[in-house]
């Protein structure tokens, strides 16, 4: 019987001899006891607490218990059964203020920026506090000039929180309120 000649692949032999090398290069060094890597994490676990924030998952209100809230708060809502999906809808009352064109223009350029910034920190106040969910301006030269949509229980209180921005104080917008129902929780699309 005749032998064959076996040429291996010099690439074969390069990783056994990179892997001999590696652990006989790290024979000598010292090695760590079990109880010093073990007191060396549980310092890092103790440090990397102290700086981490624990995140706690929002509780999840059902339809009914949302709706029960809004109610002992004043809010008027509804709920039906969409037949399609058969998840229940929760509708809630909210005012629309229009914000229109006022009679009052006879400010001049400065006092009229200064109007519109203390305009926007107002609305962004009504945003940060929970009153106001959204406002923007429109972009047309209609006597209509903007809205914002308050979330607030009565018309009463958002025809007083419209009334409280400067610019309508000034007279150069005026305030128009409506109810208007929207689905609760349902985002902009």
């Amino acid at each position: 019987m005749r032998t064959k000649n076996v040429d291996i692949p010099m690439k074969h032999l390069i990783i056994p001899i990179c892997f001999a090398f590696v652990l006989l290069s790290c024979k000598g060094d010292a090695k760590a006891s079990f109880s010093d890597i073990k007191n060396d994490t549980l310092e890092d676990v103790e440090q990397s607490t102290d700086s981490i924030a624990v995140v706690e998952e929002p509780v999840k209100k059902t339809s009914k218990q949302i709706k029960e809230e809004l109610q002992a708060n004043g809010f008027k809502v509804f709920d039906y059964i969409d037949e399609k999906t058969q998840d229940t809808i929760l509708m809630q009352q909210y005012f629309i203020a229009f914000l229109k064109t006022g009679p009052i223009k006879g400010q001049n350029e400065e006092e009229a920026a200064l109007l519109q910034e203390e305009h926007l920190a107002h609305l962004t106040k009504m945003y940060e506090l929970g009153y106001a969910d959204i406002s923007g301006p429109f972009d047309d030269e209609g006597d209509i000039r903007g809205i914002t949509i308050y979330n607030v229980p009565t018309k009463k209180m958002a025809d007083s929180l419209a009334n409280a921005d400067p610019m309508v104080k000034a007279g150069r917008l005026e305030i128009e309120i409506h109810s208007w129902w929207a689905g609760k929780g349902f985002p902009l699309r």
